[in-house]
């Protein structure tokens, strides 16, 4: 029996298997890196040893010093979660090696499904439906094709090829970044299938032979090849289906002579048939999903099969209504979902039932690796939480995970919960129409919450109207007189934010009653904050007649039109948060007398994010056509090509492979 249990994981997995060995008896320990040192998840658990650096591969890709640390705070047993060592056949070996428990599969299972080429011609002979591939890029004699990763996950390593041009290109970024997160750089083409549907069946086994499968999971909403929005049952997968497929699983089980939890991946073409693309040789991001709906705790499972106990149950538990899993994470849709950094200062989901555990009635479950204070750097993945809902129906389950989304208060960094509520209110999704193209067919999704121009308007003047009501409180003279009093009466007050379309006025004037007589929000010229003329796009003089119920720091009500408008506010130095039921928006208060700043030189191209310059492709005097790749910015374990916006000459070259950059440095300067 497991005493003392060592994670070889960080962030929210290290907590959802803390929650676990809580509930069953188990010490815990836990390794962190520099970065870490203040994570939830050090603080949760029993033990924790330190792991000196910040890199993956200085610390949660080191074995031997996460062996080392088992040994020094006398753990039974290592869990690798998922992502860094969880896949690693060597580290496997090497827990056993040492005598320690290992929670997941043998080594030489691990090392026959990671290799994802062998793992399908082995499946093949056992009859389980795989699709062609290619080991040797010059081999490709269709397109497109998917370059895969041989070994990981996570859509790291991926790319779609369209044609011969850029496959030599393609393969090479594949390989630097698998190696950069995987520390195996092996990569492989793979037929790709356009319209098709990811599909994934959880596979529990044990070391008496007993085999159980506990139903699908639909995992087609995408992008960068990484699953945003996870949900079982499938709305599309049929009890006959659904037998095959999982029937398919058992065999891939059990041809490799599986021992643990496990996922087998399939992907569902738009005719029906279905093709085995790999085995996950371990704990999913979206097991969340599985578990509301089976009552099944997997980490459970997996330490009572790792301890040689027989499964509970050996025929699939019946599926209690439907789970939507949806990924918040910290990153900008709009700019090709490009990771963000920064501190979290608020972190508020309404409505939550349960964390990290089985819940007993449907409702919210959330999975969170980070608190209010939590810094997001650059050196690992973008996930911020895992929001489920669980409900009777799956119409149930989508408007209670889009209404949660859309009335949290996320704070401090840029997400892509607003994609995620577009997406789950979205006419195709509800009808179950989804592939993994579904979010590159509808970029309409990419649009804020907050998108007309009236409520953008109203949340900068709710903005503007919490900031006076703050220098009033803190006034230490006149501190009665009510704000925007004024001894003339058509002096109006004014403060300028950079809006989500660029600088913009607002302004108000009260009457001598105190009543909202005028308020006005409108645009502003960039270059000496003077203001445009009225008519711009969507910023036109006509605003709805608004009155002002109350308006303190944290809270504004208007009347608008007659309706109560409640706008929450939280502000953080020189940035307002704004939340309303109208959806959520960052105004940053301009200084009314900038200090004159140093400008970019013209043609200077900055780093999107803070992180590492990977390879350098240019030099300076080299003539470079639109779209030319120029350079990589190496973060959060992907690679970020730097493309030239225009054709031209690169006449400076600031930057080296290797430079830390952070967000604005100039990485290169080119002139027409």
């Amino acid at each position: 029996m497991i005493r003392r249990l060592l994670v070889a994981n960080r962030g929210e997995v290290a907590r959802r298997i803390f929650a676990t060995c809580r509930t069953i008896g188990i010490e815990t320990v836990a390794v962190y890196s520099d970065p870490d040192a203040n994570a939830p998840y050090v603080a949760e658990a029993d033990y924790a040893v330190h792991l000196p650096g910040a890199a993956p591969s200085a610390t949660y890709l080191r074995g031997d010093l996460i062996i080392a640390a088992a040994r020094k705070t006398l753990a039974d047993a290592i869990h690798p979660g998922y992502g860094f060592l969880a896949e690693n056949p060597d580290f496997a070996e090497a827990v056993a090696e040492a005598g320690l428990l290992w929670i997941g599969p043998p080594a030489k299972v691990i090392e026959v499904m990671g290799d994802k080429v062998d793992a399908k011609a082995l499946l093949a002979e056992a009859d389980v439906p795989t699709l062609p591939s290619w080991t040797d890029p010059d081999q490709v004699d269709e397109f497109p094709v998917l370059v895969k990763a041989s070994t990981g996950g996570g859509g790291r390593g991926m790319r779609i090829v369209r044609e011969r041009a850029v496959l030599a290109e393609a393969v090479s970024s594949a390989r630097r970044e698998a190696f950069g997160a995987f520390g195996d750089g092996d990569v492989f083409c793979e037929k790709y299938i356009e319209g098709a549907r990811h599909i994934e069946v959880q596979v529990l086994a044990d070391q008496q032979g007993g085999i159980v499968t506990l139903g699908e999971r639909e995992c087609s909403i995408q992008r960068r090849h990484q699953k945003v929005i996870e949900e079982t049952p499938s709305p599309v997968v049929t009890p006959e289906l659904r037998e095959h497929l999982c029937r398919a699983a058992i065999a891939a089980a059990q041809a490799v002579g599986y021992v643990g939890v496990g996922t087998v991946e399939f992907l569902l073409t738009p005719n029906g048939d279905f093709y085995f693309l790999e085995m996950s040789t371990r704990l999913q991001v979206e097991h969340a999903v599985t578990e509301c709906v089976t009552g099944v705790d997997l980490v459970r499972m997996q330490i009572v099969v790792a301890e040689g106990g027989p499964l509970p149950v050996l025929t699939p538990p019946p599926l209690r209504g439907h789970a939507i899993e949806a990924r918040l994470c910290a990153e900008d849709p709009a700019a090709n979902h490009l990771p963000a950094t920064g501190e979290i200062h608020r972190l508020e989901i309404p409505g939550v039932a349960g964390r990290f555990s089985i819940l007993t009635a449907p409702g919210i479950r959330l999975d969170s690796g980070v608190e209010p204070g939590s810094v997001i750097g650059v050196h690992y993945d973008s996930l911020l939480a895992k929001i489920v809902a669980w409900a009777p129906t799956r119409p149930e389950a989508a408007r209670l995970l889009a209404a949660t989304l859309a009335r949290a208060r996320i704070h401090g960094v840029v997400t892509n919960r607003d994609l995620l509520v577009r997406t789950l209110r979205h006419p195709t999704f509800l009808a179950g129409q989804t592939d993994t193209s579904m979010l590159d067919r509808h970029p309409e999704v990419l649009a804020p919450l907050l998108s007309s121009v009236d409520a953008v308007r109203l949340s900068c003047l709710a903005a503007a109207l919490g900031a006076a009501a703050e220098r009033r409180n803190g006034a230490a003279w006149q501190a009665s007189i009510p704000s925007g009093w004024r001894n003339v009466p058509t002096a109006a007050q004014t403060a300028v934010y950079e809006g989500p379309a660029g600088p913009v006025e607002v302004g108000y004037r009260f009457s001598r009653t105190g009543a909202l007589a005028q308020w006005w929000v409108r645009a502003v010229d960039p270059e000496d904050l003077e203001l445009a003329p009225l008519g711009q796009p969507g910023l036109s003089e006509d605003h709805p007649p608004v009155a002002v119920v109350s308006a303190t720091p944290t809270l504004v009500v208007l009347d608008v039109i007659g309706i109560l408008l409640a706008v929450h506010l939280h502000r953080v130095g020189a940035v307002t948060y704004v939340d309303s039921v109208e959806g959520s928006l960052a105004l940053t208060e301009l200084p009314r007398f900038p200090l004159p700043g140093s400008e970019l030189a013209e043609g200077a191209l900055t780093a999107p994010l803070p992180g590492a310059v990977g390879r350098v492709l240019v030099v300076p005097g080299q003539r470079v056509d639109i779209g030319e790749l120029l350079m990589t910015v190496e973060a959060m374990k992907l690679e970020h090509p730097v493309h030239a916006p225009a054709a031209g000459i690169v006449t400076a070259l600031p930057v080296t492979a290797g430079s830390q950059v952070d967000t604005g440095t100039v990485l290169a300067i080119l002139t027409p």
